[in-house]
């Protein structure tokens, strides 16, 4: 059975050159969290990461948005603990398993491993895999041309993952309209304003067919401009086409307002980007970001601080994983590193 959840990435591409607008977020920052947390134990962290993600984008700028994703979806369910980057175990299956987390890009948990490999070479086992996620997130707006931004630091990764239910109840559905995902986010203390500017991430990527095609199938939504619907129906000709097309069809690569423009001209893609625009409680912020792209970017970093602290591990709590994917405790790697170190030891005592 097709899935009702989106799944989006960009096309290939060349990474678009930063907006060179800095935004400093105001947002109030949690017990543990810094803007400098890693200046002593690795100072180049941001700067290995960037200097990579340049690379991977050259190549393919599709994978930002499947990094940005990548962080939504292990914020909003059980909080920014790199949960969901965690393979499934004799406990259950991961949350990559849920509905929603089935199309997330492989290549993004990839890139994670590539980065976490590249920070552990500069600095030995300091830097989370969640901060590491978090950065790559904010790289993947900067490098396709959104807004500079400061990411405060020093989450610590979770010992455990959600089950399927939790993970499914966490993660709006592009087919929920703007009052259901307005109460569900409101009980995570975003605001309106917050949900729209964190929906402008879908200025970048691809949607499936399957996430909206309810809305040209049997009868066409009435909110949808009828030459957009038109060119729709071309892309996924039926139900269940596992086809996709773009997010946003005015600049579909590049990270800027444009997206709430095509929803003021009635061009949103899911039901639930559309709705804010037809929701009297969301349309005049879709508007004053249509009209204002600082404001949008503003907003948006303000947004993406204050969900980036959402439950968050800090201090002694969690771990600091060697591979993202699998608990410490759990890491052939590590137990094998450390039967060697015993031997080790007790060679040197005889």
């Amino acid at each position: 059975m097709a899935s009702r959840f989106s799944s989006f990435v960009l096309i290939p591409f060349l990474v678009i050159a930063a907006s060179h607008v800095h935004v400093t977020s105001s947002a109030h920052l949690v017990k543990g969290l810094s803007w400098s947390f890693y200046e002593k134990s690795c100072p180049k962290v941001e700067s290995v990461i960037r200097k990579h993600l340049k690379k991977v984008f050259e190549e393919d700028i599709g994978q930002a948005a499947g990094l940005l994703r990548l962080h939504f979806h292990d914020c909003f369910v059980k909080g920014c603990d790199a949960s969901v980057l965690l393979d499934g175990s004799a406990s259950g299956p991961s949350e990559q398993d849920a509905p929603p987390n089935r199309s997330l890009r492989q290549t993004a948990f990839k890139i994670i491993d590539d980065l976490r490999e590249l920070v552990d070479k500069k600095c030995g086992r300091v830097v989370s895999c969640a901060d590491i996620a978090a950065i790559a997130a904010r790289d993947s707006v900067v490098l396709s041309g959104g807004p500079e931004y400061d990411v405060p630091l020093g989450r610590r990764d979770g010992l455990t993952f959600a089950s399927e239910n939790v993970t499914v109840e966490n993660l709006p559905a592009p087919t929920e309209n703007a009052s259901a995902i307005l109460s569900a986010l409101a009980k995570k203390n975003l605001d309106a304003t917050d949900v729209v500017a964190l929906s402008g991430g879908h200025t970048i990527g691809l949607g499936h067919c399957t996430s909206f095609d309810d809305r040209l199938y049997p009868t066409q939504d009435p909110t949808m401009e009828k030459t957009f619907a038109h060119d729709l129906k071309g892309v996924c000709p039926t139900t269940n086409s596992t086809n996709t097309t773009v997010l946003d069809i005015r600049s579909p690569n590049r990270f800027d307002n444009k997206y709430f423009v095509d929803l003021v001209n009635r061009q949103g893609l899911f039901t639930s980007d559309q709705d804010l625009y037809e929701d009297p409680a969301t349309r005049d912020i879709v508007t004053s970001f249509a009209e204002d792209q600082e404001l949008f970017f503003e907003k948006f970093v303000l947004a993406m601080t204050k969900m980036g602290q959402f439950g968050l591990l800090t201090g002694t709590k969690g771990e600091i994983r060697a591979n993202c994917s699998v608990r410490n405790s759990e890491n052939p790697d590590l137990l094998k590193s450390v039967v060697e170190e015993d031997l080790e030891s007790y060679a040197e005592l005889k």
